[in-house]
């Protein structure tokens, strides 16, 4: 009897450090999963070649800008399997005053050596809906847009684009037409001025607009080709999906002026009228949702001169971003890669 409890304390503390152990590992697991012991929220630093390229800024072709800086603080948001990561950082505009939120993926080719003394081309990704705190684009890789970036460059049909991911509003209760609606904040200038701005001062970038296209979702898309038909002395082209196609934010308050100045029909019979610069839009519809009427109507009454225009229909495809993933997939990221201007590697040496 006293030799049997004598083994009960034993026995009862193995039970316990096992215990103890499998809790642990379950809960390590599940704290790794979630964030705790991981390297989510971690500094991130891009451009791991640009100092090479820089001490050699005399074999910099003309046409690439090398990070002009300040550098920006990025902190980790995601990490995708092939090792790529998804960043933020907060950026206060200098010209539009605004502070919001900013997410960056770049692709593997960013940081391979060859490509250390080239540009590489920025497509400005914007969301649908309010848009604000964050965008869908860069809070993770569920929409498949980074991964679709990387297997259309992988496959020779798409370029290794920078995605810029900003906020689209300013706050969660009015969307702002991505414009400058007197009175209110600034949200065209954020997105044609400081996001761009941003981006040349972190990346190497192409100083022509042959480097630079936006592509945006539902009010996302209205931003996306009405800032290319504005400004087509910067932004060359747009991919559009389940777009809006006029200014219709009651924020303008019957302001007709200033929403002529933002409204894509108007910039368009102003740029045919002006002979160009050539701009390309590639408009996105799916055939489970509607719009694709107004789509069709703005290309056969503007889609001439320099404004060139082509319709990606998605068949199925929903209101949402994983149909526009799919569609750029099986076409528009092709098509504006065609017209944009992609990176150049060194010659390999022998």
């Amino acid at each position: 009897m006293t030799k049997g409890n004598s083994r009960r304390p034993h026995r009862l503390r193995l039970i316990l450090i096992s215990s103890g152990l499998a809790f642990t590992l379950v809960g390590g697991a599940a704290a790794y999963k979630f964030g705790l012991f991981s390297d989510i929220g971690d500094p991130v630093s891009f451009g791991k070649v640009q100092a090479t390229a820089a001490a050699a800024a005399s074999d910099v072709p003309p046409e690439v800008r090398m990070p002009t800086g300040p550098a920006a603080q990025f902190v980790r948001t995601y990490r995708l399997p092939d090792g790529t990561q998804i960043a933020r950082t907060t950026l206060t505009g200098k010209k539009s005053g605004f502070t919001g939120d900013v997410w960056v993926w770049v692709p593997k080719e960013y940081d391979d050596p060859r490509y250390a003394k080239s540009g590489f081309p920025v497509l400005i990704s914007l969301p649908g809906g309010r848009g604000y705190p964050t965008n869908y684009w860069g809070t993770g890789p569920g929409l498949g847009l980074q991964k679709a970036v990387s297997d259309g460059a992988k496959a020779g049909k798409s370029l290794p684009f920078i995605l810029v991911m900003p906020v689209h509003n300013a706050d969660t209760k009015h969307h702002f037409d991505a414009s400058d609606i007197p009175g209110e904040p600034k949200m065209g200038t954020w997105m044609v001025e400081d996001v761009p701005d941003f981006t040349k001062a972190n990346f190497r970038t192409f100083t022509s607009r042959d480097g630079w296209a936006f592509m945006g979702s539902s009010a996302g898309g209205f931003g996306a080709f009405k800032h290319v038909l504005k400004y087509p002395d910067r932004f060359k082209a747009a991919i559009a999906s389940g777009v809006d196609i006029v200014p219709d934010s009651p924020l303008w308050k019957g302001n007709t002026q200033a929403m002529d100045e933002n409204n894509p029909e108007k910039l368009a019979e102003k740029l045919i009228n002006a002979g160009g610069p050539d701009v390309y839009i590639n408009f996105q519809i799916g055939t489970a949702e509607s719009g694709r009427d107004k789509a069709e109507k703005f290309m056969n009454d503007y889609g001439r001169g320099p404004v060139h225009t082509q319709l990606q229909v998605i068949q199925d495809g929903e209101h949402n971003g994983k149909s526009y993933v799919r569609g750029m997939r099986e076409g528009a990221l092709e098509w504006i890669s065609k017209v944009m201007k992609g990176p150049t590697p060194e010659p390999a040496v022998r």
